[in-house]
């Protein structure tokens, strides 16, 4: 099995996928969050960070864009081809309701006709391997009908499906019945994304679809970052690789109160890793001191119950 990171916009950065690299073991590729061109034509300072030279990093990662704008797109597929990358992920899955006001991520899928159009595009001039990363559907599983005759058209490196229509976001079950759907017809390699939360969770997709051989793991690997190693979470590792992150964030931010903002997004999920931890888990959101917010991190980490397999409670 190969087992992909997701890409997490505002936490799996391009300093958090350095830090989990060297902490962590059991990750193949690690998918970079969206980057949106435009027609300036330019990376901002913060897209060239998150963009690095594909041979200054040493572990696999998979730049991901979002857009409608063909143009834009394909110019930011070369700036992907320049920097060394072998394979670019076009979004068609994020279900926020900013981006889909847009007519980007999911919202692409509300009008297959355009994705068609945009695809044949794409697939037609673009200067590397596409790969493409859906949900199901707007609103209704049923039109994943229609969205895989689009799909099959077209050389798609991998399709990675979250089985879930943009209007459930993350939350209810996943349509494990639309990927096999993917599974009857598809010829190109997929890729299963969506509620692997622990092994027996990825045991169950093996077993259920025997022919896929690579999952993508997102809130899962975040609360339990050493969910694929050998040894799995332990709290020494945990104390080493959050120590680890927030000290890189401070130099990546410049400063360590901007470091507490972004490790609060890390701990969002983690707090889900400890029995009784609410009254931590609000002190940590309340405070902007660096120590403190340490001292109630180390608390946590080395006085409250684990939870059994780390799994998360959401």
């Amino acid at each position: 099995m190969r087992y992909d990171f997701a890409p997490m916009e505002g936490i799996t950065d391009a300093t958090f996928r350095q830090v989990h690299y060297r902490h962590f073991s059991g990750i193949d590729r690690y998918y970079m969050p969206f980057i949106s061109p435009t027609i300036h034509r330019s990376l901002t300072n913060r897209e060239a960070r998150e963009l690095p030279l594909a041979d200054e990093v040493p572990f696999t990662a998979v730049p991901q864009l979002l857009g409608k704008n063909i143009a834009d797109i394909l110019w930011a597929v070369d700036v992907c081809k320049d920097r060394g990358y072998q394979v670019v992920n076009i979004n068609l899955g994020c279900p926020s309701g900013t981006v889909v006001s847009k007519g980007k991520g999911s919202g692409m899928l509300a009008d297959p006709d355009a994705l068609d159009r945009f695809l044949d595009e794409l697939y037609t001039s673009a200067s590397l391997p596409i790969s493409l990363k859906t949900r199901i559907g707007m609103t209704d599983p049923e039109e994943f009908t229609r969205l895989l005759e689009i799909y099959t058209q077209y050389p798609v490196a991998e399709l990675i499906i979250h089985p879930r229509v943009r209007n459930a976001f993350y939350s209810g079950s996943c349509n494990l019945d639309a990927f096999q759907a993917a599974v009857d017809c598809c010829a190109f390699p997929l890729c299963y994304n969506g509620n692997l939360n622990s092994k027996k969770d990825i045991a169950s997709i093996a077993e259920r679809f025997p022919g896929i051989d690579t999952v993508m793991i997102g809130r899962g690997l975040v609360a339990n970052p050493g969910m694929l190693s050998p040894d799995g979470t332990t709290r020494k590792q945990l104390d080493a690789f959050l120590s680890d992150l927030s000290e890189s964030y401070a130099v990546t931010f410049g400063n360590r109160r901007n470091a507490i903002f972004r490790m609060k997004e890390n701990w969002h999920y983690l707090i889900s890793m400890f029995e009784g931890s609410e009254k931590h888990w609000k002190q940590l959101r309340k405070t902007t001191d660096y120590d403190t917010f340490q001292s109630i991190a180390n608390d946590i980490i080395h006085n409250l119950p684990m939870r059994e397999d780390c799994v998360p409670t959401w």
